[in-house]
Formats: structure tokens, sequence, C-alpha cells
């Protein structure tokens, strides 16, 4: 042929990425003078030019809206009268409206849980009680009930407020990798969680890690209460601002309100709180841990001071 003309036929749809381009434009049999470095510069200057696909020769403004359809012209009806009984359209009923279901309020499954709760007279009968409370959704999607670790005996409790997948998936407190950091921190003071009692607000993992609603914390709110009673330890600590929230009644931000030492009421006797920052907390933060060694120096200092008159009776 003469001239060199260049003939394309019909080209593919779609072709991804910059091979796709040279693809389209040899399979479309392009007749031309151009050499095949040539294409490559040509392909070259596509990829600079931020050509990363071949669609069509025509351009399209895809992000224009399509064309209205026109309506569907409807079909003649046939009489009903020549249509057999069993094909005819069966006649229109009133719509009735159907109530929803009715959830049990907060406030009542608040007040069933303060009575499972109270009928607990051991830690082992409570963990067997919040087992089968059912007023908490929570059990339905997490894999175990994550009730305490260490030693109930220890004198000081620390609380935080929702165990994370690792707990779930080893029904303990604290196993991830903020509980690491916890056991370093009280490792750092010269506590282990032989010498600690550890648990949660909410007992049960959230989905996705999520923050629990106001109603589940209800729900779940007189358990760790009667825990910390049956537990009764001398020092109570929060681990972040929900756990302080919910624990004594802080309505301040948490880097307000850690580091001071208040009286928590168990119902039999008031023991000295504080609250301080999360172990999570902390690995986002990682220079708000000086913070957190403070509060860990003062809890120890208090351990120190309360443990002096022991010693010197024994003397």
């Amino acid at each position: 042929m003469q001239g060199h003309d260049a003939v394309c036929a019909p080209a593919p749809r779609v072709e991804y990425g910059a091979r796709g381009v040279l693809r389209k434009v040899r399979k479309a049999r392009i007749l031309t003078t151009a050499t095949d470095g040539a294409l490559r510069d040509l392909l070259a200057w596509y990829t600079a030019m931020g050509v990363d696909m071949a669609l069509e020769e025509t351009p399209v403004n895809r992000l224009a809206p399509s064309p209205s359809a026109p309506p569907p012209v409807p079909s003649p009806e046939r009489p009903a009268e020549r249509l057999p009984s069993a094909l005819a359209p069966p006649p229109t009923l009133p719509r009735v409206a159907v109530p929803p279901a009715v959830a049990a309020p907060a406030a009542e499954i608040e007040r069933a849980a303060r009575s499972v709760a109270a009928s607990a007279t051991t830690l082992d009968e409570l963990r067997t009680a919040l087992a089968a409370f059912e007023g908490c959704n929570l059990r339905l999607t997490a894999t175990q009930l994550v009730f305490a670790d260490g030693n109930p005996e220890g004198r000081v409790m620390l609380v935080g407020e929702a165990p994370g997948r690792d707990e779930d998936i080893q029904g303990l407190p604290f196993v991830g990798r903020s509980g690491q950091l916890l056991d370093r921190m009280l490792q750092a003071i010269g506590l282990d969680r032989t010498a600690v009692y550890i648990a949660n607000v909410v007992p049960w993992r959230p989905p996705g890690n999520r923050t629990p609603t106001p109603q589940e914390t209800a729900a779940c709110r007189p358990f760790i209460q009667r825990q910390i009673a049956l537990a009764d330890p001398d020092f109570l600590i929060c681990l972040g601002g929900p756990a302080a929230a919910e624990l004594m009644a802080n309505r301040e931000g948490i880097l307000k309100f850690r580091g001071r030492w208040h009286e928590y009421d168990t119902g039999v006797r008031k023991i000295r709180a504080m609250a301080t920052l999360h172990p999570a907390y902390l690995l986002r933060q990682p220079l708000q841990k000086r913070l957190a060694w403070r509060d860990f120096l003062a809890l120890k200092a208090a351990l120190d001071e309360t443990a002096q008159p022991a010693a010197t009776a024994l003397h």
C-alpha cells in the first residue's frame, strides 16, 4: 500500500495501563511511517502526560449526567374478566402499622443489674452472675467475658474502660500492647500482677473496639462497683477518662483530673482513688508518659506510707 495512510480497525473498549496503550496501538494495526523507536517515544510522552489507559478513539465525558431514558410505554391490560382466577391480582389489603419491638428502658436494666450484683457475696458468685446477665447486648458479639486478672487480695485495684481484641481472645484484661506497657509501669514501682487486681468497667469487648454506649456502660456499672466492694482494695486507680467518669463522677478532662487523690465509697468504707492516663493513650502520645510516671510514683509513695505503721508494729 502506497502513501502509508493510517487505517484503524475497531479498538477494544478498555485497555488499562501504559502497556494497554501500546497493545491498543499495535492491535489496531496502525499503518504509519513511525518506527518502533518513535512508538516508544510516543508511549513515553503519554506516560509523562499522565495517560494510563486507552478507552475509545472518540472522547467521552463520563462525568456528564446520563440522558434520561424515555418512560416505558405501558402495555395494554387485558380485561380482568379474561384472566383466569388463579392469575387475577390479589385484592389490595389495608396496610397495618406493625409497632416496633419495645426494648427495656435503660433505668430498668440498671435496676436489674444492681439487684443481680448485690446478690453476689463473693467474686466467684459475681462472675457467674455477670456471665448469665442478659441486660447488655455486648455479650452477644464478644467472644467471652473478661472479668478480672491479678490478685483480688492485692492492695491496689486498677480499672479500665473495656477489653480489646487481645483481651477478648484470652479472656483477661490488659494483655495486649497496652497491657504490656501497664506491666512495665507496675514493675517500675515494684509491683506486678500478683500484687494488684485488674478489671474493666465493661467486661465485654465492643465490636470493632468502639466506645461503649451510655446504655451499655449503665448496664455494667453495678457489677464493677460490686466487684470493687468485694475486692476491697486500699487504692483504686482508674485508667483513662471513661473509667474515671463512671467510678469517680469526673466531668473534667483526664489531663486536668489525673494525679489527685480522691475518696471512693465502696458502701463499706472509703478508699483512696486516683485517675491516671490509659496505657493505650500513652502508646499514642509517648510524651505523656512523664505524667503517668508521676501518678505511679504518687501511688508508690502512698503504698510505702501506709505500710510503715504495719512494719513498725512488727518490731
